[in-house]
Formats: C-alpha cells, structure tokens, sequence
C-alpha cells in the first residue's frame, strides 16, 4: 500500500473520529499540496526517516517559512501514527524528527484599552457586543457566537462555555478545560441585558448573537463588514478576533492576577501556554517593576546605613 492509498481508503474517512473538523482540513491541505506530491507514490512500509527529513530539507531550501516545515512534519506524524495503530507499520518514521527554530516567534498585535475605547464607538450593533464579550470574558470568536440565552445567567451574573461555533457547524470546546463557568464583570452583564432587552430571540434556546432568521452569526460577516473598516477608520492596525483574547489575559496579569487564575478564566489545558502566548508585556508594567525592584533595593541599602557608589540615588 503506498502512502496515498493509506490516505485516501483509511485515514481521510476516519481522520474526524478523532480530530476536530478544522484539523482534518488543515493536514488534508498539507497531504494535498506538499506531502503527496514528493511521497504519495512511496510504499507506507518502505517510508523512512531519511525520506521524510529530505523533503522537510527540501522545503527549507525553497524558502518556506518555518511554521509550514512544522506543519508537514506535524501531518506525517499524525498520519503515520494512525498507521502504525492498523498495523500497517511497525513505528513512526517521523517521530522525533527535530527542527531548529529560526528567528523569533511573531507577537501578536493586540490592542491597549486606549485603543479599545477609541474602537467601540466605531462599531455598530451586534458588533460592539461581541467585541465586548471578546474582551471582558476572553471567550474565542467560535464559542461567543455559539453562546444561547440558557447559558447566560444575569441574575447571578455568569456565562456557561459548553459549545462553540465554525464553518457553519456546532461543536464541542476546544478542549476539556475550555469548557468552563465564567463569572461576568458588572459591565459585561449590563451589556448583555442591554443588548437581549432589544433582540427578539430570548428564549433559553436561542442564540445570543443572531441573524433575522436566528442562526449565529458568520465571524468572517462581522469581521469584513464591521470590525475591519472600523479599525480602518480610527486608522489603527486591524486585529484578529483572537487579538480580544490576547488583550484580556494581559490586562488581566497586569491587574495582578496570578497566572493560574488567568490559566482557568481562558480555559487553556496548559499554563505554559498562558505564559508564554498570552502574557504579553506591557511597557507601563515593565516600568513599574523596574522601579518597585529598585524601590525595595534601595530602601533596604538606605536602612543598613549604606550609599549606593556614587552616594546618591537615582
């Protein structure tokens, strides 16, 4: 059997029973452009390490960025692990292949609160609810669009993540812990009252974000046609959906709070992801602990009696 042949009888029908739909699309794309091309003719048995190396090489030496090496040799592995589970092979070639990082990773733009209140005048309605819901909650685009009325509890002011919406479809959370209870500011409940007080879908069934016929929104409706020319008009840089994400969890650690608080109100499975994606450094905060460091530093030199070397202090 050669590797197409695995992919097209056993892997591409299955592959949803265990990943999520934009996952199968994502490695169908990969296997479709890259991957069968160079190996699809190659027999699954025969396929090695080396050959598997030789084409991440060879897309290297083409120019291709970094993330789409990681992503044919994440495809691979995923595709040949499912192989090596039929009994088709006896260990994953592509297991433990490792690439070298180049350069450093992107940072995501997101916007400060002067940005964001200069932004939430411009948009029109349900828009502007949905940012504020992006913000004030951390909640992703997919599972905001998804929320309905019997998940949403003003009285006691939270907010039920139980689903999420994509590509016209529903589904489940990302992942486990995305599926979580949130409490909501005061803010965030006057806004969604304000904004259920004029829909006419209120029953607990109903979406809280829907079109006239009471289907969720498209996120690529509102982002084309709201959000976009409204950055565009504040002549600010446009941002992503997942940029309101990033916003909430900085502001959030900037307030203070510990990171495992901010770990479970984003619903991430791993804290690691929390530090090192969210997190983002504000230049306010690094001054401010710079100078709390040297305000403890100093304060404590001047209560042993001592003059930092050039007897004054700056």
């Amino acid at each position: 059997m050669t590797l197409a042949d695995f992919v097209q009888t056993e892997w591409q029908p299955n592959a949803g029973l265990a990943l999520k739909r934009s996952s199968v699309r994502y490695y169908q794309s990969q296997l479709d452009s890259r991957i069968l091309p160079a190996l699809g003719a190659m027999s699954l048995c025969n396929l090695s390490r080396a050959q598997i190396e030789a084409l991440l090489s060879d897309l290297k030496r083409k120019g291709h960025p970094g993330g789409t090496v990681r992503g044919v040799r994440a495809t691979l592995s995923t595709v040949l692990r499912s192989a090596v589970e039929r009994g088709h092979l006896d260990r994953n070639p592509a297991h433990g292949i490792r690439l070298r990082e180049t350069g450093g990773k992107v940072e995501r733009r997101f916007y400060t609160p002067t940005q964001i209140l200069k932004l939430l005048p411009e948009l029109s309605e349900p828009c502007r609810t949905v940012v504020m819901v992006a913000i004030l909650s951390g909640l992703r685009i997919g599972e905001i669009l998804a929320l309905r009325w019997k998940r949403v509890d003003l009285l006691r002011g939270t907010m039920e993540v139980a689903e999420t919406f994509s590509d016209g479809r529903f589904g489940s959370p990302k992942t486990r812990t995305s599926q979580r209870i949130l409490p909501m500011s005061t803010v965030l409940s006057k806004a969604l009252a304000t904004h259920r007080s004029k829909s006419v879908f209120t029953e607990n069934e109903d979406m809280v974000f829907a079109t006239p016929k009471g289907t969720p929104l498209s996120s690529k409706n509102l982002y084309n046609r709201v959000l976009a020319p409204a950055c565009d008009r504040i002549k600010e840089p446009r941002v992503s959906w997942h940029s309101f994400r990033h916003a909430r969890a900085t502001l959030l650690a900037d307030s203070g709070e510990s990171i495992k608080t901010v770990q479970a109100l984003l619903g991430h499975s791993d804290i690691e992801t929390t530090l090192n994606t969210y997190a983002h450094a504000i230049p306010a905060s690094q001054r401010r602990a710079v100078e709390q460091v040297a305000r403890v530093l100093f304060s404590h030199v001047l209560e042993l009696g001592e003059k930092p070397p050039d007897g004054k202090m700056n």
